[in-house]
């Protein structure tokens, strides 16, 4: 079924979706152990993506700068003291939910 209607999300005030946004950073921040490797095969998202998305809303910065503001940290810092090895299995699980990232 195809609809016109407008989706509710552009209704929302942009300051209440820029909280939202800020609070979900700042939750990501500090639940480390919520590794990327599995937010990817969980959801097709994490952190990297969530800094992707702020690039390409506009922002002036860097790619490096980015992922900065959504690490509260340079990455090479999170990944140093945040990150752990990924497994076989949690690489096959964020293969499968990146393929159901792709629109047809």
């Amino acid at each position: 079924m195809v609809t016109n209607a407008p989706d509710p999300l552009d209704r929302l005030p942009d300051d209440v979706a820029a909280a939202a946004f800020r609070r979900l950073v700042r939750h990501l921040q500090h639940r480390h152990d919520a590794q990327n490797i599995d937010l990817m095969g969980l959801a097709g998202f994490c952190r990297n993506c969530l800094a992707d998305w702020i690039i390409d809303a506009g922002y002036e910065g860097d790619k490096a700068q980015a992922r900065e503001l959504v690490h509260g940290m340079p990455q090479d810092e999170w990944k140093a003291t945040r990150q752990t090895p990924a497994t076989p299995e949690q690489l096959e699980r964020m293969e499968a939910s990146i393929a159901k990232n792709r629109v047809e």
